[in-house]
């Protein structure tokens, strides 16, 4: 059976090597050719792009989707989406996910990849109903990680109770390069035991084993793989794209791909990963394998993530101690996998423990929301001691937590009404007030700038 291939250049990719700063201009050039590859499926929103676009390149999210819709004429395109969070990083009310889901399926979406930092499926629910309104395909991501808990039989139930949730694929996502090959094996025939979903297997080459956890996988029935154009691959990216079509080529797992086509969509990035190792946004250092990785389980953005904290409080000295403290405060918090947001929020109260020389003399405000069961139900229980520290005689919640959010859609619509200039804006402010304010107030400016030049130019007297 012939293996599939996600291309993760316009999303993944970018967003690993070089903090999501691809512009949509960058992008529009090749679609055509990358429209003619045969790929499952493109993933080129969602993520950090959403963010990244408001925040630093200037652009509306919603305008570069629909640019790549008007592109990708037989392709499918995918995005990754947080659960109750979206893609920001906090819980939003269920009009919220609703409408989010709506605009993006409208705006030119087919498959929406949808994961939950804690693996708690009762946040995913809501999304995974709203794209099956919409006809959308809901694919559900379970964020891999080690620990105990996490035994074949877990993710076994899991993809069982995936398939009876009503998504229409299942995709294991290891966000640190944790799954090793023969670990993939094992991990890809449980699952096959558990549902009958298609099922994809998302990694970062991080710790320098991906694609021979891709093979073993493959080899075991999986039925779709990320991979990333050669520019853009390797490091804290995926394996790259030419390479998996080249290994299964000529097997029954044969993509069937063209690698003259996908050597024309290189040259084009080729320069673009050049300058960014020339303007220094790509670190040589996230080109390499990082063992620390499957020594302390820890993603490569977080280790980054890590270092600068430290720098700031000029504290490299303490980088080990965080590293050996990061375990133990994933341990209190119900060892949860680590992935946005809480390897953020493990990180850092790991920092904090370690630069106060007492464990949780400071307790930040993430790490009170996880012990007060804001963001979920954890695979253990947290911590008695560390909770009562914390959170005091606050009563956790144990229900399904945007249960008690009450609808927020309306309220965002009235703060934002004289800045509107179509639907999706509102979900822009709600995942980010800020940004986005910023975001209209710049775009304001820039459409007043064109009104005034075309003005100038209409009064201009013309010699007859």
């Amino acid at each position: 059976m012939a293996v599939k291939i996600t291309e993760t250049i316009l999303r993944d990719a970018h967003q690993s090597l070089i903090a999501t700063r691809m512009t949509t201009e960058q992008m529009l050039p090749i679609i055509e050719k990358m429209d003619q590859v045969g790929y499952h499926s493109v993933e080129c929103w969602g993520g950090a792009t959403f963010d990244a676009s408001l925040r630093f390149l200037k652009e509306d999210p919603w305008e570069r989707l629909r640019k790549l819709r008007a592109g990708f004429k037989n392709t499918k395109l995918q995005m990754l989406f947080r659960g109750q969070n979206i893609l920001g990083y906090n819980h939003y009310s269920d009009d919220v996910v609703e409408y989010f889901v709506q605009k993006s399926i409208a705006n030119g979406i087919d498959i929406i990849r949808i994961f939950d930092c804690f693996n708690d499926l009762r946040n995913l629910e809501t999304a995974v109903k709203a794209a099956n309104k919409e006809k959308g395909h809901a694919q559900i991501a379970l964020a891999y990680t080690l620990g105990d808990a996490y035994t074949l039989d877990y993710w076994k139930e899991n993809a069982r109770r995936i398939e009876e949730m009503g998504a229409d694929s299942l995709c294991i996502k290891d966000m640190a390069g944790l799954l090793v090959p023969y670990e993939a094996d094992k991990l890809v025939k449980a699952l096959k035991e558990g549902t009958k979903l298609p099922i994809q297997l998302h990694t970062h080459y991080t710790s320098g084993v991906a694609a021979m956890t891709y093979m073993k996988a493959v080899e075991a029935g999986c039925d779709i793989i990320d991979t990333a154009i050669s520019p853009f691959s390797m490091g804290t990216s995926q394996p790259a794209t030419e390479v998996m079509v080249e290994t299964f080529k000529g097997t029954e797992y044969d993509t069937g791909l063209d690698q003259n086509l996908l050597a024309e969509i290189a040259n084009y990035f080729r320069p673009m990963q050049e300058e960014a190792l020339k303007s220094g946004l790509l670190n040589p250092k996230v080109m390499g394998v990082d063992i620390k990785t499957l020594l302390y389980q820890v993603p490569g953005g977080m280790l980054s993530n890590l270092v600068s904290q430290l720098k700031e409080a000029k504290a490299e000295d303490k980088y080990y101690d965080v590293l050996r403290e990061i375990p133990r405060v994933r341990q209190d918090l119900g060892e949860p996998p680590l992935v946005t947001p809480s390897s953020q929020i493990v990180g850092t109260q790991a920092v904090l423990n370690v630069l106060q020389g007492e464990r949780y003399k400071m307790v930040t405000k993430e790490t009170k929301k996880v012990l007060s069961g804001e963001f979920g139900q954890t695979i253990k229980p947290f911590n008695p001691e560390v909770q009562k520290k914390a959170i005091g005689d606050v009563e956790p919640i144990t229900c399904r937590p945007a249960d008690k959010i009450a609808p927020q859609l309306a309220k965002f619509e009235e703060e934002i009404k004289e800045w509107k200039q179509q639907d999706e804006d509102v979900l822009s402010y709600a995942l980010f007030p800020q940004v986005a304010m910023e975001f209209f107030k710049h775009r304001q400016a820039q459409q007043t700038k064109v009104d005034v030049n075309a003005a100038d130019t209409k009064n201009q007297a013309y010699p007859v």
